[in-house]
């Protein structure tokens, strides 16, 4: 599975945006799926997770009721809607995705990684 995420950039506190992640491979439904960041010299951060049928979601405490996660399975994609940003949610975004079809929260959870989108938020 190859995973390739975009979206990112740069936008004011208060603002959104909306990450996608479109995996290959025919066994995407499949999977489950979730987003990370990682800021520089922090640790990779869980921020939201979905399980292969989109029917259960979880979400970080420093993103919940501000970020969505969803996915398209006929699209092969995933995507973390992402408003009120704060200039703390500045970071490389990543996702990743599992075999089993549950949520997980820890990056070694995940089997495949894509490479990474930065979101710069700033004034």
């Amino acid at each position: 599975v190859q995973l390739q995420a975009s979206g990112g950039g740069l936008v004011r506190p208060g603002g959104s945006l909306r990450l996608s992640c479109r995996a290959s491979g025919r066994s995407f439904s499949t999977y489950g799926m979730g987003w990370f960041r990682q800021a520089p010299g922090k640790e990779r951060e869980f921020v939201a997770g979905i399980s292969s049928n989109g029917g259960v979601t979880t979400y970080g405490n420093s993103v919940k009721d501000r970020f969505t996660i969803s996915r398209d399975n006929a699209r092969n994609t995933v995507f973390l809607q992402m408003d009120s940003l704060k200039p703390e949610d500045t970071a490389v975004y990543l996702c990743a995705a599992d075999q089993q079809p549950g949520i997980f929260l820890t990056p070694a959870d995940y089997e495949y990684w894509g490479q990474g989108t930065l979101v710069t938020v700033s004034s």
